[in-house]
């Protein structure tokens, strides 16, 4: 049905069709909403939708902009385009690349690019990097080695979204370092190894994303023929959470404003969480000069006047500096602009009324506070008190999210645990986790190293044990455990399952009868499709088939796992049936696999799909961290309780009745992560080169950081924060944090008089 819109958003919406204009406000104001109604108002006074390009800083953030592109009564003519600066790069390489390649220095310009994906392009690090660590380099640090290839690539990344060359990057952070002269070493060692893969991709025409982003920058917008197709091809703009780009895109963005014939700018006040990725606030607030057209919304459709006074109470205890754009070089200081008291979070009200004389309600109809003495408590009250929202109170559990600086997979097993007690459906999202941690992905390889004994990777009795209790409905960890300790046997040097009939009577009865059917339905699925250590040949669809009689076509990977999935892991009676969660990861593992086997026999030619299959295997085994997938976070479950880190539920874009703050009195609130390998405030266009990191530097980075999550989970709330402590962390230390302490000197100055 169609979305109501306010006055504002109308008037947005209806603007004549040749102007340029620059939408800001803070989050919840219906600015993408307006956006949306924009783009409607285009194509029914007969823009040709190829002629709209919707420019966005990562693909997650379309699916307002897909879901009324999808409606039936969307008006036709032509399809709008919706990228990212990259993803914009990227096809323009592909149109242009014969022009500007040799000039980009890559030696094989008669040959097409191979686009590197985020595991991709760890994969490629790896290989520069293991001869490198044999050597001794960065025997100084101590982080796992996927987050050191991660670390690496992220300063390319950095030098390419910022517009600084990579040789750079070592210089720039060795001259803000204070501390110990063994970290200067380190920095010289990332920059050499930052230099052999950049050498590494010119030679082999490999293109990782700042490699994508310096040629479309450096080489093809300034390229006569590629600006002209893009602003004539593009006529009309919509630009939505600019906050979030990087000085880069807003540089190109602000070149091809003046040319555009009309646009729309997004702008998400108090945003910029992606810093860590090169979002930059103050960098995309430039727009705002190039627009004729300039719009503020202030009503918040989502926060009711209860958690606007806890947001009040909130700010002025962070005391953080509302007005102005401040200039200055220090990352953390104020750099991006928050104008004219943030939802009226500052504003100089009298005492307990609003600007308007009506009574404001008091911050308890907005906060819950609850403390425990240990963690497992806390966790134990959130789970009941989620429980009483959903069943007492009628609260959907799709509006209720549980968030926390970072969310383990001890943590989500506890409180996934603890609901499914309740009968309360939950579901959780955590992009940046590692394919290898989760247990979903663990199962495939464990199953595929075992049909692929060519690989020479031998699954641990363990590995098996947890494959058998995913992959078996109703399997506990004990008869799993057991069942993998009698059956899991090598024979001529090759390990295999044996029959459930060969087990002893007593052994199966305690497996029970029901279980070992499912298990020699498993076996003997694996025994059909076990490829013999000297060929590799494609299964076939049925089995019992004898093995002369079986097709010798190559298989690959990402074939084998979807069809494991088909056939089996999804049947009834086998454990990803009916579970979308598993589904999904599934979905993520096979798309990774094709990925990597595709990149793979473009940059290093035909390679066989054993090698391939292997060298994926032991890529995952290494921790190499999963690529962006869109999948992942568009789908939404019908009604589950979210469990997520805080800054992926404020990139997420979505709102909610309630909020959970986890273990608010830890340190994660307010520390940044430790990256002994770059520094993303450092690596940025409003550092100064030369400037010096001090302590007082951190200091006021980690307070920004801190004010900007808590205002902006506010910002996302419509009904109530629940604030969970524990007075001791999980490994029993006090917890002290900034983050408690703030919430304690709120308590402090808003006690009701009669306490």
């Amino acid at each position: 049905m169609p979305v109501q819109l306010s006055d504002a958003q109308r008037a947005v919406a209806a603007l004549p069709i040749d102007r340029r204009i620059f939408l800001e406000g803070i989050a919840g104001t219906g600015k993408t909403t307006a956006a949306v109604a924009r783009l409607e108002h285009l194509l029914r006074s007969g823009v040709p939708g190829n002629d709209i390009l919707l420019v966005l800083p990562q693909r997650t953030l379309a699916a307002p902009y897909n879901t009324f592109l999808r409606r039936p009564t969307t008006p036709a003519g032509g399809e709008v385009d919706t990228v990212t600066i990259g993803g914009l790069g990227q096809r323009m390489i592909e149109l242009y690349w014969p022009l500007v390649a040799r000039q980009a220095g890559f030696a094989h310009p008669d040959r097409p690019p191979v686009f590197l994906t985020l595991e991709t392009a760890q994969y490629f690090m790896a290989r520069v990097v293991r001869p490198l660590l044999e050597a001794g380099y960065f025997d100084a640090v101590r982080v796992e080695r996927n987050r050191l290839y991660s670390q690496i690539l992220d300063n390319l990344n950095k030098a390419a979204v910022v517009g600084f060359d990579a040789s750079e990057i070592g210089p720039r952070l060795k001259a803000a370092w204070l501390g110990e002269s063994a970290q200067l070493r380190v920095y010289d060692e990332v920059q050499e190894a930052a230099d052999r893969f950049r050498a590494t991709c010119l030679a082999n025409n490999l293109l990782d994303f700042s490699l994508q982003y310096e040629m479309f920058s450096r080489h093809l917008w300034p390229l006569r023929p590629c600006r002209q197709y893009l602003l004539a091809r593009y006529r009309h703009l919509i630009i939505d959470n600019a906050e979030e780009d990087t000085p880069v895109s807003h540089d190109i963005l602000a070149e091809w404003l003046p040319h555009a014939t009309s646009a729309l700018v997004v702008y998400d006040e108090g945003g910029g969480y992606r810093r860590f990725l090169g979002a930059d606030p103050g960098s995309g607030y430039r727009l705002k000069a190039l627009c004729q057209e300039q719009v503020r919304f202030e009503h918040s459709f989502v926060t009711s006047p209860a958690v606007q006074t806890l947001g009040r109470a909130m700010r002025r205890a962070l005391r953080a500096k509302p007005g102005t754009v401040e200039t200055a070089p220090v990352m953390g200081r104020r750099t991006s602009p928050v104008l004219a008291e943030e939802l009226d979070f500052d504003a100089p009200a009298p005492s307990g009324v609003d600007r308007s004389g009506d009574p404001l309600p008091p911050i308890w109809d907005a906060l819950e506070v609850e403390g425990r003495r240990y963690y497992h408590e806390m966790l134990d009250w959130v789970a009941d008190r989620i429980a009483v929202l959903v069943h007492d109170e009628g609260v959907k559990p799709g509006q209720v999210a549980v968030v926390s600086p970072f969310v383990s997979g001890g943590l989500r097993f506890a409180l996934e645990n603890r609901l499914a007690v309740h009968g309360v459906p939950v579901r959780s999202h955590r992009p940046s986790r590692a394919l290898r941690e989760e247990p979903v992905t663990l199962c495939l390889l464990t199953w595929a190293a075992l049909c692929h004994p060519g690989w020479r990777i031998r699954p641990a009795p363990f590995d098996i044990s947890q494959a058998l209790m995913l992959t078996i409905a109703d399997m506990d960890l004990v008869r799993a455990q057991l069942l993998a300790d009698i059956a899991y046997r090598t024979r001529d040097g090759i390990p295999t399952l044996t029959s459930f009939a060969e087990i002893e009577p007593a052994m199966q009865e305690r497996i029970t009868f029901l279980l070992g059917g499912r298990y020699e339905g498993l076996r003997t699925w694996i025994g059909a499709h076990t490829v013999p250590v000297d060929q590799t040949w494609d299964p076939p669809a049925r089995v019992g088939l004898a093995r002369g009689d079986r097709s010798r076509r190559r298989v690959e990977l990402d074939h084998f796992l979807s069809r494991l999935f088909g056939e089996l892991l999804s049947q009834p009676g086998y454990g990803f049936h009916g579970s979308y969660d598993a589904g999904e990861q599934t979905a993520k593992v096979i798309e990774s696999a094709r990925k990597f086997r595709q990149v793979m026999a473009a940059s290093l030619g035909d390679r066989s799909a054993m090698t391939l299959g292997q060298e994926y295997i032991e890529l995952v085994r290494d921790g190499v961290v999963a690529a962006q997938y869109v999948r992942s976070w568009q789908r939404q479950a019908e009604d589950a309780v979210l469990i997520a880190p805080a800054y992926t539920f404020l990139m997420s874009n979505m709102a909610v009745d309630h909020q959970f703050w986890l273990d608010v009195g830890a340190s994660g609130w307010w520390e940044r992560l430790n990256q002994p390998l770059t520094h993303p405030y450092i690596l940025s266009r409003r550092w100064e080169p030369g400037h010096q990191w001090t302590d007082l530097e951190e200091h006021f980075a980690r307070q920004e950081a801190m004010a900007e999550l808590v205002i902006g989970l506010l910002h996302r709330c419509r009904r109530k924060i629940h604030l969970a402590l524990s007075e001791l962390s999980e490994a029993g230390s006090d917890q002290r944090g900034a983050l408690l302490r703030t919430v304690q000197h709120v308590l402090r100055t808003e006690r009701p008089a009669h306490l």
